[in-house]
């Protein structure tokens, strides 16, 4: 209105108290005038600071299958707003709302019949025109065959799977004029091998030719970006080159110990150093209930040894606090632990399994829980205050479950920052 006319073009009004990223910053040296009507609104000079902001006061993105919020947390850092979210699992649902009702209100108004407007339960039951306009596209979707591979009948060759859905909501807003600009899928490693390799042909086909993006793949493991896990995971991250004329996407492999990214994979030794014993829980905190039981351990230990005669390798895995690294924790980690079991025998003590608490952290959230054994960790790049606090809602069983799916959100935050930076402040 009357203040914004008067706004050169090379400058930015925002209101700092709208802004998560400026609100905490120091800007008193780019302020051009103050408008005296509104005590928190005012207008930046710094070009660095309105081409970040503007870029960030744009960004929407939707959050398919979207469990507790990985992929929320990751858009969250960068100013990005989510304007639609999936997901079917009850408890999955508690924790996300939980989470995001204070900093995402609107996700999860309701109709004049109590139903979600854009918190949404069941994606194939989505109406699409009802998913408002978004840039970025975030899901984690299941590996799942595809019935009639092969047939080339486009994105339909993909019916009856959860990939479907994706397709056909880019399709969809494609098809309105409302080409979202970049999606980024996450899926397990072994994906590129699923079906002999025709899953993964049949999804590069139709997110190239079918839906006409750009894309870009890479295998990135969460050891390297400052978590102490050995998780490996597969992701494609795509754009519409007629809005973004870009021609690369270098993905980030870690995060160096200033938390600037690596580019190489021969300096992904340079990465965060970790240790297990970062996510600990005080050790004089943690209940016995986490210790495992005489008859567990001897099942683990039988267990292994029958393995190895078989030839298998498989079995419990054991770690101390002072392992760079541990195994990827799954959703099946409640039943017994065995994947990542600590070992306690310095106090006489069987291992015991990680809590919940130790499990979330493992996976990047920032999880308050009863502190920390190592109280330098309480600061480290996944856990100091400036980062969203996780609050666990649900069973011990749930929130295992929960974290076993997750993504970890270092890696995906990073992928956030630098689409952001080599795609979306190249949007036309």
């Amino acid at each position: 209105g009357r203040f914004s006319a008067a706004v050169p073009d090379d400058f930015v009004m925002i209101r700092k108290s709208m802004s998560p990223t400026l609100k905490n910053h120091t800007l008193n040296q780019f302020v051009w005038r103050k408008d005296p009507d509104f005590d928190d609104l005012f207008v930046y000079s710094h070009p660095t600071i309105k081409n970040s902001f503007m870029s960030k006061k744009q960004l929407t993105f939707i959050d398919l299958f979207a469990g507790i919020g990985g992929f929320h947390y990751a858009f969250d850092s960068i100013g990005g707003k989510c304007v639609f979210a999936s997901e079917w699992d009850k408890n999955a649902r508690i924790t996300y709302e939980e989470n995001f009702k204070q900093t995402s209100p609107e996700l999860f108004e309701k109709d004049t019949n109590g139903q979600y407007k854009y918190f949404n339960g069941d994606i194939n039951e989505v109406d699409y025109n009802e998913i408002p306009n978004f840039d970025v596209l975030c899901a984690g979707f299941p590996c799942q065959p595809f019935s009639i591979a092969g047939l080339r009948k486009g994105f339909e060759d993909t019916r009856g799977t959860l990939f479907f859905n994706i397709a056909s909501i880019v399709n969809s807003k494609t098809e309105c004029g409302h080409k979202p600009k970049v999606l980024l899928l996450e899926n397990v490693k072994g994906l590129k091998n699923h079906q002999h390799g025709q899953t993964f042909d049949t999804l590069m086909r139709v997110l190239k030719e079918d839906l006409g993006y750009e894309v870009r793949t890479a295998v990135l493991n969460a050891k390297f970006f400052g978590v102490p896990q050995n998780r490996e995971r597969l992701f494609f991250v795509c754009w519409d080159k007629e809005q973004i004329p870009v021609d690369d996407f270098v993905f980030p492999l870690g995060l160096k110990r200033d938390l600037s990214p690596i580019y190489k994979e021969e300096d992904v030794a340079s990465c965060i150093e970790t240790r297990v014993e970062d996510i600990f829980e005080p050790e004089e905190s943690i209940p016995d209930k986490f210790t495992i039981s005489d008859r567990m351990w001897e099942g683990h230990k039988a267990r292994k040894e029958r393995n190895r005669l078989n030839g298998k390798g498989f079995g419990y895995s054991l770690f101390k606090g002072d392992s760079i690294y541990c195994s990827t924790i799954s959703a099946r980690y409640w039943k017994d632990g065995s994947e990542i079991l600590i070992d306690q025998s310095n106090v006489d003590k069987n291992p015991r399994k990680l809590t919940p608490v130790e499990a979330g952290r493992l996976q990047g959230y920032r999880i308050l829980g009863e502190g920390w054994e190592k109280p330098e960790a309480a600061n480290n790049q996944n856990n100091n205050s400036k980062l969203p606090e996780m609050k666990i809602v649900v069973s011990d069983k749930e929130a295992y479950h929960q974290f076993g799916n997750s993504v970890a959100v270092p890696v995906v935050r990073t992928l956030a920052y630098e689409i952001n930076n080599q795609l979306l402040k190249h949007v036309k």
